[in-house]
C-alpha cells in the first residue's frame, strides 16, 4: 500500500487540490445561483422571452449548456468527494437544454430534503421560498 501511495503521490496531491477547489467553489457558487433563481422557476409552463440576435442567443445557449455539463460532472464527482453534490447536479440540470430536463428536475425536487435545503439557503438570504411542482 505504501509503495502505491509513493508511486501515485503527485496524482493524489493534484486530486486533493482539485477536490479542495471544487469544495470551496461550490460552497460559494451554488448558494449564489440558488438565491438568484426566480421563485417560480420550477413551476413555469413556458420559457421567458429572450431578446437579441440569433447569434447572441446561440452563443448563450452553448455557454449555458457547457456550464451545465460542467456542474453535472462536478456534482457527480462530489457525491464521493467533499461538496454539495446533489445541489450542484440540480444546478447543472437547470442550465442544460436536455429533452428530459423537466421530468428529472421534478423527480429530484420531489424530495423533501432537497426542497428544505434550497429554501433554507433562500431564507438565509431573505428571499421568498421556491415554488415546487405538485407531486404526480
Amino acid at each position: 500500500m505504501l509503495a502505491w501511495l509513493n508511486e501515485y503521490s503527485v496524482l493524489l496531491t493534484w486530486m486533493s487540490v482539485i477536490s479542495g477547489f471544487m469544495f470551496v467553489g461550490t460552497l460559494l457558487l451554488v448558494p449564489w445561483v440558488i438565491i438568484r433563481i426566480p421563485e417560480d422557476y420550477f413551476v413555469r409552463t413556458s420559457p421567458t422571452e429572450s431578446t437579441g440576435t440569433w447569434l447572441g442567443r446561440a452563443g448563450l445557449c452553448i455557454v449555458k449548456n457547457v456550464l451545465g455539463w460542467i456542474f453535472i460532472l462536478a456534482g457527480i464527482a462530489m457525491l464521493v468527494l467533499p461538496g454539495q453534490g446533489v445541489l450542484t447536479i440540480l444546478l447543472g440540470i437547470s442550465l442544460t437544454d436536455l429533452p428530459f430536463k423537466k421530468r428529472l428536475e421534478r423527480w429530484i425536487l420531489s424530495r423533501p430534503k432537497i426542497q428544505r435545503g434550497l429554501n433554507w439557503i433562500r431564507r438565509k438570504a431573505n428571499k421568498p421560498p421556491l415554488q415546487f411542482p405538485e407531486k404526480e
